[in-house]
């Protein structure tokens, strides 16, 4: 993609000062129609070292109103984001509906630079980079990728220029040297780079950055193109139906057609089970800690079907200081203009950690399915992304484990109605939970289908009968020291 560019091009100052004056209001045009319409905008510059990104940052954000921008410059991870998923820092500063977030360098660092020392390691850096981007891209951010070209004696002028100066020297270092002195290498790294992740939603635009006025022209026409072409398909799609994501049918049996509901245990049983099983948890917590193993335990369920409990007994002999209880409910007005998956990843734990997610993701497929908060498209296209989303986490090392817990409808009215009347438990029913009652028919096939699709052989569901609170407590906490015993024994020297 690179070898064809001449980066040498250039622009002179009648031409430059004829069309930047004109691109300057359009652009602050642009973002504030893209405000208005809720459009959230990235725009990452990536480019060779030297290759003015930094300039061409400060050139762009001054026809923008600042109120509405923020730029981030990124780096290598500090030690807390080290401690998790690659991604993490990236999710964490994406921008909400309406705002514009200019990333000098971006998640592209590590298929840029490769596995530096302390880096961050992925299995497949480039999977996660397009699973990442088409995400964002479908729940309506609009991405601008630039990668800013210079020529190899272009960049070793800059180079020098720099190293000379007291006051800029700092910015260099021997690496950057050394991409200079292996300039065609780098170029076809570059360049398989780019046409890897070179996507519709996400598409590169190589900017010819020898000259300057040529560059800011190219990146203020670029950027203006791709804002008001995301305007246009936004009026679109509010005027007509999208184009239909459709899913292979499923083929797989009823995830819950054959569990067995009539499960139990007994009292001393289950107090020797549980006994058991919980010193063993404060053991193998203690151990996560040490060896810097992460853990996820989400827990789904039918509205009483015993999730509190058993998330009680499973923190119950942890040190606190190493776990985390998310609860989520239905998304507020900050977390609804940020992507779904967004309130999430801020409680991915770092390495030692275990964050149990009381109900999550999972929403996307269920409740807004069922009641209509997402469109279709939205949920179809949930399946895959979830599933990337839980790959991610566990090749960046996390335990993730994944329970529904399963009760009938007659055991629902009966929890429901000794709520009710109980008054120190009418606090956890609510006439939300009277009206999912009334679609049970719906949320059962919601649930079915979501197990089947989502029950992967890295992030498997484990469906517990949970008629019986004490067998269901039992077989929850014994299957997360199961499944942390298996993952210390990778880990333990």
């Amino acid at each position: 993609m690179l070898k064809k560019v001449d980066a040498k091009v250039k622009l002179d100052k009648a031409a430059y000062k004829e069309q930047i004056d004109s691109l300057i209001i359009r652009l602050s045009e642009a973002q504030r129609k893209c405000k208005d319409a809720g459009i959230p905008t990235i725009i990452l510059f990536e480019g060779w070292s030297a290759s003015g990104k930094g300039s061409r940052i400060k050139s762009v954000i001054h026809s923008l109103d600042p109120r509405g921008f923020e730029v981030f410059t990124i780096k290598r991870p500090n030690e807390d984001e080290r401690l998790r998923p690659y991604m993490w820092r990236f999710w964490q500063k994406l921008p909400a509906k309406g705002r514009i977030h200019v990333f000098d360098r971006s998640w592209y660092r590590v298929l840029m630079r490769g596995h530096e020392e302390n880096e961050i390691k992925l299995a497949d850096p480039v999977q996660d980079v397009l699973s990442f981007e088409k995400t964002l891209a479908n729940s309506g951010v609009l991405i601008i990728k630039l990668f800013l070209h210079v020529s190899m004696k272009e960049q070793r002028r800059r180079l020098k220029r720099l190293a000379d100066s007291p006051e800029t020297a700092w910015r260099i270092n021997e690496d950057d040297w050394i991409q200079n002195c292996r300039y065609d290498e780098a170029l076809s790294s570059f360049s398989r780079m780019l046409e890897k992740t070179d996507h519709e939603a996400a598409p590169w635009i190589v900017v010819e950055a020898n000259n300057r006025r040529f560059a800011d022209v190219k990146i203020y026409t670029a950027m203006l193109s791709a804002m008001e072409n995301a305007l246009e398909k936004k009026l679109a799609a509010n005027n007509k139906d999208s184009v239909k994501v459709t899913i292979p049918e499923l083929t797989a049996p009823s995830a819950l057609e054959s569990v067995n509901l009539s499960r139990s245990l007994d009292r001393e049983h289950y107090n020797q089970r549980l006994d058991a099983a919980q010193s063993e948890m404060e053991r193998l917590h203690n151990e996560m800690y040490i060896h810097r193993l992460p853990a996820v335990a989400v827990f789904e369920g039918w509205d009483a079907g015993g999730k509190g409990g058993a998330i009680k007994r499973l923190v119950y002999p942890l040190d606190p200081r190493g776990y985390k209880v998310a609860p989520y409910s239905a998304p507020n007005d900050i977390e609804k203009s940020h992507n779904y998956l967004w309130r999430f990843w801020n409680n991915v734990p770092k390495a030692g950690h275990l964050t149990v997610f009381d109900r999550s993701w999972y929403g996307r497929v269920m409740v807004e399915r069922v009641e209509g908060f997402c469109t279709p498209n939205d949920w179809k296209r949930a399946y895959s992304e979830i599933n990337d989303f839980e790959k991610q986490l566990v090749d960046s090392g996390i335990i993730l484990l994944k329970f529904w817990l399963h009760i009938n409808q007659e055991e629902q009215l009966k929890r429901f109605e000794f709520r009710q009347n109980t008054p120190e438990k009418q606090w956890k029913i609510t006439d939300e939970d009277w009206r999912n009652r009334e679609k049970w028919d719906m949320y059962l096939e919601a649930v079915d289908e979501m197990l089947c699709r989502t029950s992967t052989e890295y992030a498997p569901w484990t469906v517990v009968e949970a008629v019986d609170k004490l067998y269901a407590r039992v077989k929850v906490i014994e299957t997360v020291r199961d499944s942390i015993e298996l993952g210390m024994k990778s880990v333990r020297k």
